[in-house]
């Protein structure tokens, strides 16, 4: 070998080694940034004639497992979804607050603990039916109830627009991985058209998938000429040889009948095609299953509860009258004066004095009277009564004589199947649609009307003069206690099974339930951290920096790189003797 290729390996030596250790340096700089792997600097021996002529370093690269690194991608989807499930649990579970064992105490903070206070100041009320405090308990204890359904749904609604505001920012997040791994994609092309490492560029387009696959499933692959493309589960490209963005408009306005397959809220569009029903994992996948389908479960128990609350009460105090009576009753169902009636039986309506004496009365025969404008012409052909039809559409039944009031007794009536009062909603104690809009009526809540507590005398024959109203009867007040603590029938909704209890009861059931769901969404957090925990360390573990193992070979490398150094002092040596020797010579 001559002096010639020694000092070529030589230095080629000096020169791989420097490159190795820099790269072991910038492995330990950048041990604890995230998406960073290890770097190993990749060397080959240099051959010239068949003689070896030292080393040559041929690239910088990383070995990244590529099933392992796919399974890391699947779990931290999964992850993204259980995370933000259990997220939105854990407020729906504090939003539906906590029920007592029983369902019928009084302790808890729940909807179910606010029956169970209605039906014990109801209960009070009872031994004492005329007492205006105990009354006044009772409407508040009422409006309590009619409070909590109300901002529960109301909290539900909110949660919902909470995930359409998060699936907006979500997208946002989306697109910007989109857009980061198509430029990492061409800065990675014509690095390796100039021969350059690309293994950092590698790593930063890794960590743009994970965190992408953290907001939804995809699917992908790298192509030949190094491009990652990336894929929704049915093919649809988010990344070619650009970046197809998400589009996603938020909902200004979200209520219990907002829903995605009305058009209430917009779909997830890539190159105007609805996306949506693909994405079923990561946290927009959860998200989606919340505001469309988790949610609005609940909403449909509460509102089975508020209907059926409402059905039962009015039901009863509609035939029912306040002591003293009102002196107008307004109805909640809408009509016009042309509505055909079909109607049979008779009603009584009464004048009653502020004590609860009979002013005056008069039965009518409902299938007299083929329209709701025929009615109301008899309704004010009684003495001392006026009735007409509401600008809203209501019926209104009111006393001409300040200080008195109106009652009325159903009687036989029936009007469309059920009773008169009934019917038009006269005398109702709660109105609203749902929870949404649950509320004891206006008028018996600001206290210009009071709580329904007896009902108008029903003999064949009334005197005038005579007590057709007394306010120490307790014949309503039980019959609602009775109606809400006794066994009733509750259909399946929203992934409640159908029931049967009292109103506290199912209230409870309802808690429990959702209670049940937010526990079960704890658990797979917990049970998916655990798996991607065991991907990511598993990948660190083959690709991730070991300071130690980087120390111990910089020490090897500077020990071998003091070697080539002496080497090369040997040969200029050499060189040097040699040529005194030629000039001596």
């Amino acid at each position: 070998m001559s002096l010639d290729v020694a000092r070529l390996i030589a230095f080629s030596g000096i020169m791989a080694t420097e490159t190795q250790i820099s790269v072991a340096s910038s492995n330990i700089s950048n041990a604890d940034t995230a998406g960073y792997t290890k770097k190993t600097a990749d060397q080959t021996t240099s051959v010239t004639g068949g003689v070896g002529t030292g080393v040559t370093i041929t690239g910088i690269s990383s070995n990244v497992d590529k099933l392992l690194l796919k399974s890391l991608i699947s779990a931290t989807s999964d992850l993204g979804s259980a995370d933000t499930t259990n997220n939105y649990m854990t407020q729906l579970e504090q939003l539906f607050g906590s029920a007592s064992s029983s369902g019928t105490s009084t302790s808890g903070t729940s909807v179910a603990n606010s029956l169970a206070s209605l039906e014990s100041a109801l209960s009070s009320l009872a031994s004492s039916p005329s007492s205006v405090s105990l009354q006044s308990a009772v409407v508040s204890a009422l409006d309590d109830v009619a409070s909590q359904l109300r901002d529960t749904s109301q909290g539900i609604q909110t949660l919902r627009s909470n995930a359409d505001q998060d699936i907006g920012s979500s997208v946002t997040s989306i697109n910007s991985d989109l857009k980061q791994i198509a430029d990492l994609n061409v800065q990675i092309r014509k690095m390796g058209a100039a021969g350059q490492s690309t293994a950092d560029l590698e790593d930063q387009r890794n960590s743009a998938l994970k965190d992408l696959s953290s907001y939804m499933n995809v699917s992908y692959y790298t192509a030949s000429n190094g491009d990652l493309q990336v894929y929704t589960s049915s093919g649809r490209a988010l990344v070619d040889s650009s970046a197809h963005t998400l589009s996603y408009s938020t909902s200004a306005n979200v209520t219990a009948s907002t829903s995605y397959s009305s058009g209430g809220f917009s779909g997830i569009t890539v190159d105007g095609v609805d996306i949506t029903s693909q994405i079923t994992s990561g946290k927009i996948g959860a998200l989606i299953t919340l505001r469309d389908q988790t949610l609005p479960a609940e909403q449909s128990q509460l509102d089975q509860l508020a209907t059926q609350l409402k059905s039962t009460l009015n039901a009863i105090t509609n035939g029912a009258s306040s002591v003293p009576a009102p002196t107008s009753l307004t109805g909640t169902a809408s009509v016009t004066s042309t509505d055909a009636l079909s109607a049979t039986g008779s009603i009584r309506i009464a004048v009653s004095d502020q004590s609860g004496n009979l002013v005056s009365y008069q039965d009518l025969d409902l299938s007299s009277y083929s329209t709701v404008g025929d009615l109301v012409t008899a309704l004010n052909g009684i003495s001392g009564v006026s009735a007409s039809i509401d600008s809203s559409g209501h019926l209104v039944i009111g006393s001409t004589t300040s200080g008195d009031g109106v009652a009325i007794n159903d009687m036989t009536s029936s009007v469309s199947g059920v009773g008169f009062s009934d019917y038009f909603g006269m005398n109702d104690l709660v109105t609203g649609t749902g929870a949404s809009d649950f509320a004891v009526r206006s008028s018996i809540l600001s206290g210009s009307s009071g709580l329904p507590t007896d009902t108008l005398d029903g003999s064949a024959t009334l005197t005038t003069g005579s007590q057709v109203l007394t306010s120490g009867s307790a014949t309503v007040i039980n019959s609602i206690y009775n109606a809400l603590t006794g066994s009733r029938s509750f259909s399946a909704a929203g992934g409640l099974s159908a029931t049967t209890g009292s109103f506290a009861n199912y209230a409870a059931a309802i808690v429990a339930n959702v209670a049940s769901k937010a526990s079960q969404a704890s658990s797979a957090y917990t049970a998916k951290t655990t798996a991607q925990s065991t991907y990511a360390s598993s990948l660190s573990s083959e690709t991730g920096v070991n300071i130690d193992e980087e120390t111990a070979r910089i020490s090897a490398l500077q020990n071998k790189y003091a070697a080539a150094s002496q080497l090369i002092s040997a040969v200029n040596s050499m060189f040097s003797s040699l040529i005194t020797a030629m000039q001596s010579g």
